[in-house]
């Protein structure tokens, strides 16, 4: 029988697929799966090629990214009713992806006899590529950053960026689906020999890259993370706003103990507009003062238009030590309904997710000078977009910050799904990168990808260490994610291909 009382099988095995590689995540973090989970869906995925691989995409979107709820209802104050909608929404739109990716592959089967093995990792990727592109773009949980641990398997992001590990891991899929399907084929067993040649030349570049000094730096900075674990019920509330600034004050006395060249608070630390001449204000701009030391304060901002309209930004100020301004980076890449509303004239009705000034205006990148060198910050979520650090390391950065308020979180995933991307921002681009979270996790990533610090989740602390300055002049950071784009044509091509063909058959 075909179908199971109720349910179709063939949707039954390719959620399967999707839950399974959901677990490569952080977290459980059971990395090895993702090297087998798409097996279930490769099985069956030609009866029902779209739907199997919606299927997939619901299952893995729907586990991966629950905590959306968590955002949504606990601090952004929705109904639970609209909140379920609004996650289903984005669940539905991203598993297009995969059901377009097993469609494509199923259909260049069909009608050109080109094996799964090699149109599904180059649909996958080019669809990975599309994802982090169209409607502001959301790349979180591309493939390849559940092997954010497997160290020999992501130092080739310097090459490919993460799409290289996605690809590898989709082509290692098919493989062994194919094996299975058709044991006795001969052409398996030769497209089963070419990706372990795939997978151990890949591997064995990262060992490779390994070996060398990929972290050590001559010039270093002495650098502190100010982790305030400010609750996000109370972050905004003027009532505790002079509580929340003695927990910074008192976190940076003792940050400043030792020598010090750079003290990091998290986004938006500052719950008022550092900006303006205010006794709380001048308090922050005492802290560099009475240690010595740069701060980087995250910080919101505004600027009075002509019409006595008001424009806002997340802002990151740069203070020197002696409490004055050094520079600021406005956040670029702004998150839809959390700190604007797309079409907002349109859909007034809709209000944004935080609790805030209002609708934040996108900056443009702008590297903060410290003692010759350049500092490219990163606000929150920004950290998941390749582009953007490649862009603030190509513009001179020789180190990347980081600031961000995972708060929002809570306790689930989604902080070591965060962290997990941001590790191959440093290897893309062979540079360190410092992160300072309000409630975690804050620490420091060298640019082999390694975890060199990092603090627990919901402790008041101060992470210190030093860090090493200048970035690599990698394949990446000079061409950027060419082979996503390669990916991207090629998919373009096929589509082309197959719209042709479908016509002379028909």
């Amino acid at each position: 029988m075909n179908r199971l009382p109720g349910f179709d099988r063939t949707l039954i095995f390719s959620a399967a697929s999707g839950l399974l590689l959901a677990a490569a995540f952080p977290r459980p973090d059971f990395y090895p799966l993702a090297w087998i989970g798409l097996i279930p869906l490769l099985l069956v995925m030609r009866k029902r090629p779209f739907a199997s691989g919606f299927a997939c995409g619901f299952s893995f979107f729907a586990s991966v990214l629950y905590w959306l709820n968590l955002v949504m209802t606990t601090y952004g104050g929705l109904n639970w009713i609209f909140a379920l909608l609004a996650y289903l929404f984005l669940i539905v739109y991203l598993a297009l992806y995969f059901g377009a990716a097993s469609w494509l592959s199923c259909s260049l089967e069909k009608h050109f006899k080109i094996p799964v093995l090699l149109s599904m990792p180059v649909a996958w990727v080019a669809l990975e590529y599309l994802r982090g592109m169209l409607l502001t773009g959301f790349p979180w949980a591309l493939l390849g950053y559940s092997q954010h641990d497997f160290s020999a398997a992501i130092q080739s992001a310097d090459v490919t960026g993460v799409f290289g590990v996605s690809l590898l891991l989709v082509a290692f899929n098919c493989a062994l689906a194919w094996i299975i399907r058709q044991p006795r084929n001969r052409c398996a067993w030769l497209g089963l020999a070419g990706t372990l040649a795939m997978t151990v030349t890949h591997c064995g570049y990262g060992v490779w890259r390994q070996g060398q000094p990929l972290d050590l730096r001559l010039d270093q900075l002495q650098v502190a993370l100010v982790q305030g674990n400010i609750d996000q019920a109370i972050k905004w509330d003027p009532a505790y706003r002079q509580a929340t600034l003695d927990k910074y004050l008192k976190l940076s006395q003792e940050a400043g103990a030792g020598n010090l060249d750079l003290l990091i608070w998290p986004e938006a630390a500052t719950p008022f507009f550092l900006q303006e001449k205010t006794p709380q204000g001048e308090q922050v701009r005492q802290v560099p003062q009475g240690l010595q030391t740069n701060l980087l304060v995250g910080s919101p901002a505004y600027e009075k238009l002509a019409d006595k309209n008001y424009r806002y930004y997340n802002r990151a100020y740069l203070l020197s030590p002696a409490g004055e301004d050094a520079g600021y980076s406005d956040k670029i890449h702004l998150v839809p309904f959390g700190e604007y509303v797309p079409l907002g004239r349109l859909l007034t009705f809709i209000n944004k997710l935080v609790v805030g000034v209002g609708d934040f205006a996108p900056g443009t990148v702008n590297p903060l000078s410290l003692n010759g060198h350049q500092l490219g910050v990163l606000i929150c979520y920004e950290v998941i977009f390749p582009e953007l650090a490649r862009d603030y390391v190509r513009q001179g950065s020789d180190l990347l910050v980081n600031l961000t308020n995972d708060a929002w979180f809570g306790r689930s995933s989604a902080p070591y799904q965060h962290l997990a991307m941001a590790r191959f921002r440093a290897i893309e681009n062979r540079i360190w990168l410092a992160r300072s979270a309000n409630t975690g996790i804050s620490g420091f990533i060298a640019p082999s990808g390694k975890v060199t610090a990092a603090s627990p989740l919901f402790k008041e602390l101060v992470v210190s260490g030093r860090v090493g300055l200048g970035s690599q002049q990698t394949f990446y950071t000079r061409f950027g994610p060419v082979m996503a784009q390669g990916c991207l044509a090629m998919t373009f091509l096929a589509c082309a291909g197959l719209v042709w063909r479908i016509r002379r058959e028909l």
